[in-house]
């Protein structure tokens, strides 16, 4: 028997717009010294060989952090649509069952928290691991450091759950409570006995089988019918109803404990969070105080007789806001999207399987990127109906094809790509990224204007 740590992998990129998008969610922005999705990753790996549950949408982010940490790219499932938690347990479970793998021990784990005391972490795991061993579903519960408001409670029994007749740090959980108001909150904090739900659940697989079907059958009966290949996993998802596990089992569930933990942990879900958190970019103050800049521009903010913003800087939006107020940045966000503005959803820079792109400038006359290709990977064989490109090699010694010929290039040298001729770019080396200035001339520059004659990711 083994433990399986899984990281349920979601997220609309809304909280910490315009940093986190929809197409970028926080998980996977660099919002400290690495992404929270590597920092999860490699925290779990302590524990185990990761699981990721995520949407089919983020397979090229999730791929690349993946290759970086070695986790096998066979270890990811892939949602055809987001449907929250339960959907996503529930397949995961089904996939280790028809592995005949339904009597390993599974934690589940959010992408994008932060945990400072891992050894306290690690060694609450292992007491859940415990505890599922002995058929309960085991939960992290995180020891309040305030009376929080927008955090569910679990409360816990004063009574230790026994193993062997040894007495542990674990506690029979009495209920899942909802999101208190400040006053039940602070009630919830002087008893003692209540603890912020983090949704950390640890089980064996059949375990929680056998919840699921007893308390969830609409659900477990579609994932059930999942074939082994998961050819019709699109069809069993769209037939699956979308509901939370913590709804759908545990607030349910009478097989279950506790295991309080003091984890330094936080979800990381404001601009007002990350202020108290992370140390100011560079920034000036004249008679102004307590103001927070976020930016990756390498810029500099001047701020005069304003005290307790926030000010977040990205290539193309800005975010200004009150401190205690940021919060309220899905406002923002909600009158982006209905004026349909793709900036709620995309960054100027894209992942692709083969690396990644940055647009520099997008006019009507030009359009120009700087573009990286990943050791030992090469763009579609392919050609463009409305463009000529002029590339301009950086970094790296990548080899281009054009119209059957080989060329190789270095660092200062340059090729033109002809409209309608056939080209890519590879990159043959094992260490080093190529990196190369791409400009495009003529009448139309959107990514759709691409003819693929051969490419390694199925996308012809």
């Amino acid at each position: 028997m083994s433990f399986i740590p899984t990281i349920l992998s979601g997220g609309s990129g809304t909280r910490l717009w315009p940093v986190s998008r929809s197409k970028f969610p926080k998980q996977f922005c660099e919002l400290f010294d690495e992404s929270l999705f590597l920092k999860t990753i490699s925290r779990l790996q302590k524990l185990g060989s990761p699981w990721v549950v995520t949407n089919e949408s983020m397979k090229v982010l999730t791929e690349s952090v993946l290759r970086e940490k070695g986790v096998p790219l066979t270890q990811a499932l892939y949602e055809p649509k987001a449907n929250n938690t339960a959907p996503a347990i529930a397949l995961l479970c089904k996939v280790l069952e028809l592995q005949n793998r339904s009597n390993e021990i599974v934690g589940t784990f959010a992408s994008d928290h932060i945990i400072k005391n891992e050894e306290n972490f690690v060694t609450a795991v292992k007491l859940a691991i415990e505890c599922a061993k002995k058929g309960q579903v085991a939960t992290i519960g995180l020891k309040p450091t305030y009376p929080a408001t927008g955090y569910g409670y679990i409360e816990v029994s004063k009574e230790k759950f026994l193993i062997d007749d040894k007495e542990t740090d674990a506690r029979p959980t009495l209920g899942f409570r909802e999101k208190p108001d400040a006053k039940t909150a602070q009630e919830f904090i002087d008893s003692g006995n209540y603890f912020w739900n983090a949704s950390m659940f640890i089980f064996e697989v059949a375990t929680m089988i056998k919840h699921l079907k007893n308390l969830m059958p609409g659900t477990w009966n579609v994932i059930n019918t999942l074939k082994s290949d998961l050819s019709n996993l699109k069809e069993v998802y769209e037939a699956c109803p979308a509901q939370s596990i913590d709804f759908g089992v545990m607030e349910r569930l009478k097989e279950q404990v506790c295991i309080p933990a003091d984890l330094g942990w936080s979800d990381v879900g404001s601009w007002d969070e990350i202020a108290g958190m992370t140390e100011s970019s560079p920034k000036i103050e004249a008679e102004a105080r307590n103001n927070f800049f976020y930016s990756k521009q390498n810029r500099i903010a001047g701020f005069v007789d304003v005290n307790d913003l926030i000010v977040v800087d990205t290539a193309d939006a800005l975010l200004i806001t009150k401190k205690g107020s940021s919060q309220k940045v899905k406002q923002i966000v909600d009158q982006l999207a209905a004026s349909k503005d793709a900036r709620v959803g995309e960054h100027p820079f894209e992942y692709r399987p083969w690396g990644k792109f940055e647009i520099l400038r997008d006019t009507d006359a030009f359009k120009s990127k700087v573009i990286h290709v990943n050791p030992g990977q090469q763009l579609s064989y392919q050609s463009h109906k409305k463009r000529a490109e002029h590339w301009v090699i950086i970094k790296g010694h990548p080899e281009v094809v054009l119209n059957d010929v080989t060329h190789s290039l270095k660092p200062g040298e340059n090729i033109y790509i002809p409209l309608g001729a056939k080209h890519r770019i590879r990159n043959p080396h094992a260490s080093e990224t190529v990196e190369f200035v791409e400009v495009q001339v003529g009448t139309y520059f959107g990514e759709d204007d691409i003819t693929r004659y051969q490419d390694d990711y199925q996308r012809t």
